[in-house]
C-alpha cells in the first residue's frame, strides 16, 4: 500500500509540473509559492496570481480527498506529504513557507 500511495503522490506531483506554463511562470516570478500545507499561498498578491492559485488549489484538493479515500487516511496527511515532495522539487529562486509562515526562496 506503501509504493502505491507513493506512486500517487509521485504522479499527482508530476501532473502540476506539467499543468500550463502559467504555473511555473508564476512560481518563477515570485507571485505563489508552496506551503507547508501542500497547497499554493501567494507571495505577491495580483488577481491574475489569486485567480491562478485558487484553481491549482481546488484541483489539488480534489486528487488529495481522492488518494485520502482510495489509501483510507486522512486528507490532511496526504496534503502534508505532498508538501513535503512539492517542497524538495521546488527549483532554486522557487517561493517557500518557512514554519513561523514567513515566505523564502530556495
Amino acid at each position: 500500500m506503501k509504493s502505491a500511495f507513493s506512486c500517487l503522490i509521485v504522479g499527482l506531483l508530476l501532473s502540476f509540473q506539467a499543468m500550463a506554463l502559467t504555473l511555473q511562470e508564476a512560481k518563477s516570478q515570485g507571485f505563489v509559492g508552496e506551503q507547508l500545507n501542500g497547497y499554493l499561498g501567494l507571495v505577491q498578491t495580483t488577481d491574475e496570481a489569486k485567480a491562478l492559485m485558487d484553481d491549482v488549489n481546488a484541483k489539488r484538493k480534489a486528487h488529495y480527498e481522492h488518494i485520502a479515500r482510495k489509501n483510507n487516511i486522512a486528507t490532511d496527511a496526504v496534503a502534508k506529504l505532498a508538501a513535503q515532495k512539492a517542497i524538495e522539487a521546488a527549483s532554486p529562486g522557487h517561493w517557500l513557507q518557512s514554519t513561523n509562515g514567513t515566505w523564502f526562496k530556495k
